[in-house]
């Protein structure tokens, strides 16, 4: 057993100094992620810009509108100058833009009415539609603030200078936005936007590691048709210590590769627990090694490197396709019958079992089976099929 040890440390360290392999383990996958994560976003609720042409200068309600529209989390404002708005939307750069004209902020003092423009291409787009809703919210918002103040002007005993008047009332008028009367509770209903993180990355996790544990099958290809293993039979190593020294290979490639997307995911996107992290690394080391007698049972009975890379790129995409990495599959459906043939399927549950709904081991007994069968059963086929000189046992 020590000499199977041996062996497989050998390959980890060599699989370790491989940059190629290295990049092509970690680095493919982890770019994948970003490229999905950037594409589907993390948000569930409208956000978007408002271009805003200020001629109002530093009036004073001018400065209090932006003040508003900034302090919106669903909004960010861009000022733009009138010649860069009006070239933005010439060129369809933009679909609308709001303009604030000159001397708005005097007509709201001297108690008359003011307007804003809203200036667009069209109807000026989905965004462009949402984004003038929220803008005449706050002018709403302002307008009757303005109202307020002028009743408790008319209302107001003599003698009450207007500046206290206008002071208190906006104090109240503060805190009832801090603290309003009325509040929203926002209720999902059904099944809201999945988050992309817990989407996607168990399958690109899986994915990657069973890709990458299977084509070491060719390795074992090429070391049998270059007598790599049958020298290594003269250093006093019996056929079974060389059949596990491959397998704890394989096993340890795989698992350091799973492990350290683990970390990273931790770390970056915080979706482990202490607890739930080293529960993620059981589930990592299972599926390992249930990949690696699937690389073992290719090495066996393929004949040339090539026969084992396209063995593996087609069992990998196979188990890839039905295992649910990139898209859910309905309940009684063909896909979902032969997505029971999948060692993703079972690792993907298992993982997202342990991300999304909070499982513990304990609830994947199933999973966790299947694998642990898989493992088991595949160490028999791939021992039976390994041979290290060829046409040989």
């Amino acid at each position: 057993m020590s000499k199977a040890i041996i062996v497989a440390l050998r390959e980890v360290r060599t699989y370790l100094q491989d940059k190629a392999d290295l990049a092509f383990s970690l680095l493919l996958p982890i770019g994948i992620f970003a490229l999905m994560y950037g594409a589907f976003g993390g948000q569930d609720l409208f956000h978007g810009t408002a271009y805003i042409v200020n001629e109002d200068g530093n009036g004073k309600f001018a400065t209090m509108l932006l003040e508003r529209l900034e302090a919106l989390e669903s909004l960010d404002v861009e000022q733009l100058t009138p010649a860069e708005a009006d070239r933005k939307l010439n060129r369809s750069d933009l679909r609308m833009v709001v303009i604030i004209p000159e001397g708005f902020s005097d007509s709201l003092t001297a108690g008359k009415t003011a307007s804003l423009v809203f200036k667009q291409r069209g109807n000026g787009g989905d965004e462009g539609q949402i984004v003038a809703s929220l803008v005449r919210g706050v002018v709403e918002e302002i307008e009757q603030e303005l109202q307020v103040q002028a009743q408790v002007k008319t209302l107001a005993p003599s003698g009450i200078p207007a500046a206290r008047i206008e002071t208190t009332v906006e104090k109240f008028l503060a805190r009832d936005r801090q603290s309003p009367i009325v509040a929203i509770k926002e209720i999902p209903v059904g099944n809201s936007r999945p988050d992309p993180v817990k989407q996607f990355m168990p399958g690109i996790i899986t994915m990657f590691v069973l890709f990458a544990v299977t084509l070491t099958a060719q390795t074992i290809v090429e070391e049998r048709r270059k007598g790599t293993l049958e020298r290594l039979l003269t250093t006093r190593l019996s056929t079974g210590q060389l059949f596990i020294g491959k397998f704890l290979a394989s096993l340890g490639r795989g698992f350091v590769q799973t492990l350290i997307l683990l970390v990273l995911a931790g770390i970056v996107f915080r979706v482990f627990t202490p607890l739930s992290f080293v529960q993620a690394v059981v589930i990592a080391l299972v599926f390992a090694a249930a990949a690696g007698v699937i690389g073992l049972i290719i090495g066996s009975v393929a004949r040339t490197p090539d026969q084992a890379t396209w063995m593996a790129v087609f069992i990998t995409m196979f188990m890839t396709m039905l295992g649910g990495t990139f898209f859910t599959v309905s309940r009684g459906s063909v896909l979902y019958i032969l997505g029971k043939l999948s060692l993703n399927t079972y690792a993907n549950d298992a993982f997202k079992g342990l991300i999304v709904r909070g499982d513990s081991l304990a609830d994947m007994g199933l999973e966790l089976g299947v694998l642990i069968g898989v493992v088991a059963i595949g160490l028999v086929l791939s021992r039976v099929l390994f041979r290290a000189v060829p046409g040989g046992r």
